[in-house]
């Protein structure tokens, strides 16, 4: 008998901004929505909302993303039908700007994990398109997160990044879930490129390529326009290891 899918979260993380993390999530998020055919949840809680403009279906700004948190909204209220079959989302908006300041009031290291817990019976799989930085929302979200992907583009600064949130898990103490560091914007016409992915070959790459551009202009993923592209053909991978990962914890 299949052994019933249980709920994980995968969080797309980075100390650093520009390293493609919305590419990840939605990209991840429709894999997992169209290849694996999970009950998906992509939760965006970056309040520049890239994720929220590309896959949303409600073009209407609440400014109710942060009320989830604080109790005055449940959480099911934002809960909407994205741009792709089986996938949902929690769109961002500008009221997470004072997340971070909310979590410090309430004092409640683990009110996102609670709120993901709620919403098990629903999903198998959410997806968290974080904020940059280490900040009070990005400690709810290594709280909550069963899996951690860090985009890293091949340059000692975003590597070094890299090594902060390393830092950062051991120096927290405890149990923290597994991070996935993965080469982001790889452009193997660069010699520090490829002295990058020399020097970490066991990390996925995902390609440069005009194909993840044309996402802002279609407003879609990979796979729904160009699934036979290389972009598309690494995320599918990464998706692949991904569940791998997450079957092995």
């Amino acid at each position: 008998m299949a052994k019933e899918p249980t709920l994980a979260t995968i969080a797309v993380y980075s100390l650093k901004g520009g390293v493609g993390k919305t590419t990840f999530a939605i990209n991840l998020a429709w894999a997992s929505a169209s290849i694996s055919k999970r009950r998906t949840l992509l939760w965006d809680l970056d309040p520049q909302a890239a994720s929220s403009w590309l896959l949303s279906t409600d073009m209407e700004s609440r400014d109710a993303a942060q009320a989830i948190f604080s109790k005055d909204v449940d959480v099911r209220k934002l809960i909407q039908p994205s741009t792709v079959a089986g996938l949902d989302l929690i769109a961002a908006d500008t009221s997470l700007r004072s997340l971070d300041h909310l979590f410090r009031e309430m004092d409640k290291k683990k009110r996102l994990a609670k709120l993901i817990e709620s919403l098990g019976r629903d999903y198998d799989r959410i997806i968290l398109d974080c904020p940059p930085g280490l900040t009070e929302t990005s400690e709810q979200v290594l709280r909550a997160a069963d899996l951690i992907v860090i985009p890293v583009i091949p340059s000692p600064l975003s590597q070094r990044a890299m090594g902060e949130v390393a830092r950062y898990l051991v120096q927290r103490g405890g149990n923290h879930a597994p991070i996935l560091p993965v080469y982001s914007m790889v452009d193997r016409r660069r010699s520090l490129h490829r002295a990058a992915l020399d020097s970490q070959p066991d990390w996925p790459a995902i390609p440069m390529a005009s194909a993840i551009e044309q996402m802002t202009v279609r407003r879609k993923p990979l796979g729904a326009f160009a699934p036979a592209s290389q972009p598309a053909q690494a995320f599918a991978s990464l998706w692949t290891m991904v569940e791998r990962q997450l079957q092995v914890d």
